[in-house]
């Protein structure tokens, strides 16, 4: 549970405490997924199928965002309607947000470090999300790398994504992930899946095949004192996911036209996704939804192990 300094800003529903007090697996989720991952309403619908899946694989969902300035784990379904109506309205908070979102008490959607800080502050240590951020393509000239890889190499939370979003540079944020000592994980795979396509020309440090392989590797990093998050990397499910050669081409389509429009910075992904789904006729949103609600159900095992004595 929280250490009392966090109180006054901390909100923990009453099911994710009750969890928590318990021992009982609890899985965070994110919420900019809902506000700039996806439009109205399939954002609050793949929200809702997301925890579901997640209780049908046995823990507690906790979805976490910042209202009136209050940091929220586990949120009514009227608080996701909230952010899924207002979408790019909201504010995409990462660490560097949050100081000013709270001291506001505006409404803030939380990126992956973000969603990691605050999980971490309520004592839940399993994480699901779509893919995470890292070094962006021409980072020589933009210097644009995500916060999500600095977070993960201090906060002690375990990340289980379909492995980096492939509108990155994926061998550049390997590289950044190995000097923060950030180990990534295959589940029931040895090569990085990426995103969209359940593979790439990349290999992962160690492949782990069961929850119960991850949950025991958690357990001695922290026991070690090893600061610092785990990438758990899950293949997108193979009915849903997508020919590489095509999506490849669509990406590198997306990253020129985003340059010739100066888009940067926070603005970057949700500009990629959209367009990206604009040339596949939504396939690559349906592939989105896919992963993530895939995700979802391997975190809750690898958080029922976890809990396990």
């Amino acid at each position: 549970m929280p250490g009392k300094q966090f109180g006054e800003h901390l909100d923990i529903a009453p099911e994710v405490a009750g969890a928590l007090s318990k021992g009982r697996p609890v899985v965070a989720l994110e919420s900019t997924i809902i506000s700039h991952g996806m439009p109205y309403p399939r954002n609050i619908e793949t929200a809702a199928a997301v925890e579901a899946a997640v209780r049908e694989a046995g823990a507690i969902p906790a979805t976490i965002a910042i209202l009136g300035g209050r940091l929220k784990v586990g949120l009514s379904r009227d608080e996701i309607q909230h952010i899924g109506k207002r979408g790019a309205g909201i504010i995409k908070c990462s660490r560097r947000d949050l100081p000013f979102v709270v001291a506001r008490k505006e409404d803030g959607a939380t990126t992956v470090a973000a969603t990691m800080i605050i999980a971490a502050l309520a004592g839940i240590r399993v994480f699901a999300t779509g893919g995470i951020g890292g070094v962006h393509r021409g980072v020589e000239d933009t210097m644009d790398v995500s916060a999500d890889l600095e977070e993960l190499g201090r906060t002690n939370v375990a990340v289980v994504c379909a492995g980096i979003k492939s509108v990155l540079d994926i061998g550049r944020t390997l590289e950044y992930l190995e000097t923060q000592g950030v180990p990534v994980a295959g589940f029931q795979t040895d090569t990085l899946p990426a995103f969209y396509t359940r593979s790439s020309d990349f290999s992962v440090d160690y492949r782990v095949d069961s929850a119960a392989d991850a949950a025991a590797a958690m357990k001695v990093k922290w026991s070690l004192g090893l600061d610092g998050g785990l990438v758990i990397a899950v293949p997108i499910p193979e009915e849903h996911a997508l020919a590489a050669d095509a999506i490849d081409g669509i990406i590198d389509e997306a990253i020129a036209a985003m340059r010739l429009e100066g888009i940067m910075g926070k603005d970057t992904t949700p500009y990629l996704l959209s367009r990206i789904a604009e040339r596949t006729d939504g396939r690559s949103l349906e592939a989105n939804i896919q992963l993530v609600i895939n995700n979802a159900r391997i975190a809750a095992a690898i958080a029922a192990e976890f809990a396990a004595d």
